[in-house]
């Protein structure tokens, strides 16, 4: 596999300055809350590069791979935390804003707010966003995964 071009943000650096600002200034997102948000929304974006990368972060923050292989398929696997599960859904939700008329219905917000006071959530929701902004980027470029770690 061969990308299309360079990564767009080492073409233009100062978006990449700018992308890592906005995610350091949203960073109130809980680390492994991070992650896994991270992961689940490159795993619906089929991002190769962001699973790889995020799947691999999970594992050196000592995640199981028990959890790490189940995030695709959190609302079956019992090892989840509520606040996890809601972070998760909340992903699922925004990532996939299209899919229905009501793209973030009010049970998932709910759940959110009942796990996340206001900044942590607004932390959240822009974390979602700038994923989506990286798998959107790697995607449409077909970055390739690992080439990241070279």
């Amino acid at each position: 596999m061969q990308p299309r071009m360079a990564n767009p943000i080492t073409v233009l650096p100062e978006a990449f300055k700018a992308m890592l600002a906005v995610s350091k200034a949203s960073s109130a997102v809980p680390g492994t809350i991070l992650l896994l948000v991270h992961l689940r929304a490159s795993q619906i974006n089929g991002c190769s590069v962001c699973v790889a990368m995020h799947s691999l972060e999970l594992k050196s923050a000592g995640e199981s791979d028990k959890r790490i292989f189940a995030v695709g398929a959190w609302r079956e696997a019992p090892w989840f935390s509520e606040e996890e599960r809601a972070a998760l859904a909340l992903t699922e939700a925004v990532t996939r804003i299209a899919d229905r008329s009501d793209p973030v219905p009010d049970d998932v917000w709910n759940e959110a707010t009942r796990h996340f006071d206001e900044p942590t959530l607004a932390a959240l929701v822009i974390q979602i966003g700038m994923i989506n902004l990286w798998n959107r980027l790697n995607a449409a470029t077909r970055q390739v995964a690992g080439q990241w770690a070279a």
